[in-house]
């Protein structure tokens, strides 16, 4: 990727907001995930790898390195890009016109503030090096007003990341979700509950 220049990166992240940009309907990440989920299948019966519709190549590289730093393979489950995070954001970002300003002009602010720290693109970054500028816009409550795009943009990207993940099967399994079961015999809610809540009957 070329070197992206501060004042245009600024304004691509200024020309939209970026939370606000990237909000999303239980019904659209619903659509997202099958849709998703097929482009992977034919890409894997094809032997090919997923091509995505709205991302380029350096923004998809960057995409799935940030998606497995917030949410990495663990003992319980894969990682982001194991379960399809990646290609359930691109049908998210490809199908919302309104959202595709704010999703590249914050990739484009982590390329621009790790260029500004240590002359590297995200991707070129040491694994430390992307810790210490994402640590900078992870925490809204610790973070410097002249990162205020980047922490707009990260909030939202997580979320999306977040909603990505836990609404798949496997992330699912991993909250122990046990979604609508049938309860022959209501006998209410569970003393040790209650007391957890504070909450006297």
């Amino acid at each position: 990727m070329s070197t992206i220049k501060r004042r245009t990166a600024l304004q691509i992240i200024a020309s939209a907001p970026a939370a606000a940009a990237l909000t999303w309907t239980n019904a659209e990440a619903a659509q997202a995930h099958d849709h998703a989920q097929a482009a992977r299948t034919t890409a894997a019966k094809s032997g090919a790898p997923y091509k995505p519709k709205f991302f380029t190549p350096h923004e998809w590289a960057t995409v799935r390195v940030l998606v497995d730093i917030i949410l990495p393979k663990d003992e319980r489950s894969g990682s982001a890009t194991d379960v399809g995070v990646p290609e359930f954001m691109d049908f998210i970002i490809n199908d919302r016109p309104d959202r595709q300003t704010a999703m590249r002009g914050g990739l484009a602010w982590i390329d621009v503030e790790c260029q500004r720290r240590f002359d590297k693109t995200f991707l070129d970054c040491a694994a430390a090096q992307r810790t210490e500028v994402l640590d900078d816009i992870a925490w809204p409550q610790k973070a410097k007003p002249e990162h205020s795009h980047g922490v707009a943009f990260f909030n939202s990207f997580r979320d999306l990341t977040a909603t990505g993940f836990w609404t798949t099967k496997v992330g699912m399994q991993d909250l122990q979700y046990m979604g609508n079961t049938f309860v022959g015999k209501w006998e209410g809610c569970p003393e040790e509950v209650l007391k957890k809540l504070g909450i006297r009957l």
